[in-house]
């Protein structure tokens, strides 16, 4: 019976299944790590082993990565050091999982919150020196939390809302949260948030309209209090043809009670009533003509008028 070869059999490349709309990085059932080790040509073995052999810190997703760290600072660019940092990514995607779930329930798919956590671990993998002896973990958290954060800042908002006031937002949406839990107000005034947050008045009223301008309101979402299914779309207004003519009409309006009683008859039975010239001089007794040096003179005077007064 022949002897088995002992070599580690290579396992097969895992081509990514498609590519995230919010990071640009591709995704695939084991994360940026799994396409980071798949990506490098030739693995050296002795660099690839078993996660579960790793030494791991009490906090479960917090595995002991500081021997290869510090070998990682040390490799030349090339296959070596590019399989070491797919496995530190790797080993630490747990934690970045953890962290992304932190933000759920907020407006963004969680497998793209994961994406994005996982480009902010990558970016700390790469950033992390050692040789300053803090922790990765330490360092790794604010640089994950920050990268998500950018995200829902960058990415998430309805409207361009300044950097000043989605914190704030932030600020009062945190309070309203936990002054609710300590049951001091299902909504809790402005001048509580003001006071659980050192804030003024007018900055809470800031943040709080801000809470509205984070996603836009669907025109066919029934309103607040109504039980006939009254929508927000059904309030919005339609133009208005006669829009246009109230400034006129407005502006002739001392005009026309000005005039006598018979040419203000003249001018409605011409422009409100459409009769022609000659039907209105039948009906007054008086010529075609002397009707219309009737209506051009009126409508000269009003004219002038308007436009003394817009002077």
């Amino acid at each position: 019976m022949g002897h088995r070869s002992s070599r580690p059999r290579r396992a097969p490349p895992v081509v990514p299944r498609r590519i995230s709309t919010v990071t640009g990085q591709p995704k695939h059932s084991k994360g940026v790590a799994t396409f980071m080790r798949t990506s490098v040509p030739n693995p050296v073995p002795d660099l690839v082993h078993d996660r579960g052999s790793a030494k791991r810190h009490p906090h479960h997703d917090a595995p002991d990565t500081a021997d290869d760290f510090r070998r990682l600072a040390a490799l030349p660019p090339g296959p070596r050091r590019d399989a070491l940092r797919a496995r530190i990514v790797e080993a630490w995607l747990p934690m970045a999982d953890r962290l992304a779930g932190r933000f759920r329930d907020r407006g963004e798919n969680t497998d793209d919150l994961r994406q994005v956590a996982a480009l902010g671990l990558v970016k700390a993998v790469d950033r992390y020196d050692p040789e300053l002896g803090k922790a990765f973990e330490s360092y790794a958290v604010p640089t994950i939390t920050g990268e998500i954060k950018r995200h829902f800042r960058d990415h998430m908002w309805t409207l361009h809302v300044p950097r000043r006031v989605q914190e704030l937002r932030n600020r009062v949406r945190v309070a309203c949260r936990e002054l609710s839990q300590a049951g001091s107000a299902h909504h809790p005034a402005v001048a509580d948030i003001a006071r659980h947050t050192r804030l003024s008045e007018e900055e809470v009223r800031e943040g709080l309209l801000a809470l509205d301008s984070f996603s836009a309101l669907s025109l066919d979402a029934q309103t607040a209090g109504s039980e006939n299914g009254y929508s927000l779309g059904d309030a919005l207004g339609s133009p208005d043809p006669a829009l246009d003519t109230v400034v006129d009409r407005e502006s002739v309006k001392a005009g026309l009670a000005a005039l006598p009683e018979r040419e203000r008859t003249i001018l409605y039975m011409r422009f409100f009533q459409d009769m022609t010239q000659s039907r209105i001089a039948e009906q007054l007794g008086i010529s075609q003509m002397h009707v219309s040096r009737l209506i051009n003179r009126c409508c000269e005077r009003l004219r002038e008028q308007a436009l003394k007064e817009a002077a």
